[in-house]
């Protein structure tokens, strides 16, 4: 796996340029601490941002990664399934409309 939370770097090459991913893992308040205590282990928890306080079982992330299977794998098993893994995009004057950007990205999709 490769990826990269804030000052965590994983194995990656100068140029190659990783993606960007929200992660939200959602759990119940029986599963709260045990989930909390095993991001913790996988050295993530600092990353996360939590609304359990608030009575929102959720965890939210932005991490760097190679491809959605990678970001995903920064979730304990236990939510892993149940967890969202939504890959970013930051959109730009200079390129148009953010309809030409997703229309561009469709027909890419396309010819892969």
């Amino acid at each position: 796996m490769s990826c990269k939370t804030g000052g965590m770097w994983g194995r990656r090459s100068p140029t190659h340029k990783m993606e960007r991913y929200l992660i939200e893992t959602p759990h119940t308040e029986q599963d709260c601490r045990l989930l909390i205590d095993q991001i913790y282990a996988m050295g993530y928890l600092y990353h996360f941002d939590w609304g359990c306080k608030a009575g929102v079982h959720s965890g939210w992330a932005i991490i760097e990664a190679e491809n959605e299977a990678d970001a995903r794998l920064t979730v304990p098993p236990m939510v892993r399934n149940k967890a969202k893994v939504i890959q970013l995009t930051k959109f730009t004057r200079g390129f148009g409309s953010a309809h030409e950007m997703l229309e561009q990205n469709a027909l890419s999709e396309k010819g892969k």
